[in-house]
This record gives C-alpha cells, structure tokens and sequence, in this order.
C-alpha cells in the first residue's frame, strides 16, 4: 500500500506501520522474557501484520484484464484453440509464417493459470500484460 498506493494511503499505513511497532517494542523491552522470547514474537508479529496487510491490499485490488499472447508452430493451432475455448478464455489468432500467434483475454487470476498451462503443453512463447479495468 505504501509503494502502489496513492498518497493518503501511503501515509495511512506507514502511520499505522510506526505506531504498531512502536508499540511491539516497547511491549517487548519491558517485558521479562528471555531474548528468544522477544526475537519470537517479533517474527509472529511481523508474520501476522505482513499477511493481514496483503489480505486487504488483495481484496481492495481493482479487477485487471491479462492479455496473454502466445506463439505456438502451427501443427499445434487447432488443440491449443480446442483447449482455450473449452475453458471459455477469449481468444483469437492469426497465422504468421509456421507459427500461430493466439491473443488470449483473462479476467481472472485462474483464467490466466490456465490459459498459460495450455500454451506450456504445447511449447508456447508466452507473454502477459495485465491492465486496470475501466470502473
């Protein structure tokens, strides 16, 4: 949130970055517990903070759109649009020479997984551009 985020965000939760740890600090060194004690719940603090932040940074991401081209030879044209249209991922393709360029269009992260599973099984040269979906 602090590097993708916008300003007020960035500064929202580094604010809450400082007190939280602040916090843990001075909870620690006043505490009587032997130094792997301390060094402990630091890693479960740190652990439980950095997991519960890119929770929400996961649920607060807009929606993209990946674009996924890939290049296969042309004996593998007619499995590879079979295997995309099966699993309903948009696509076209047009034939260059002995090789077939596909433009696959991925709402999902698991659109995406399997549209680039597919182009694997056939020796696919892959490349993924992700974009911001219009509000």
């Amino acid at each position: 949130m602090t590097v993708k985020g916008g300003n007020l965000s960035a500064a929202i939760w580094s604010a809450i970055n400082a007190g939280l740890y602040s916090f843990i600090v001075i909870l620690i060194a006043t505490a009587d517990l032997p130094m792997l004690g301390k060094i402990v719940i630091t890693v479960i603090a740190n652990l439980i903070g950095v997991y519960g932040v890119k929770l929400i940074e996961e649920k607060m991401r807009k929606n993209k759109l990946w674009k996924i081209e890939m290049t296969v030879r042309n004996e593998s044209t007619d499995a590879l649009r079979v295997r995309l249209n099966l699993a309903g991922i948009p696509n076209h393709y047009f034939t260059a020479g002995k090789h077939t360029v596909f433009n696959c269009f991925c709402d999902t992260k698991e659109q995406t997984k399997i549209a680039l599973d597919a182009g694997a099984a056939f020796g696919a040269k892959c490349f993924a551009n992700e974009t911001t979906l219009a509000p």
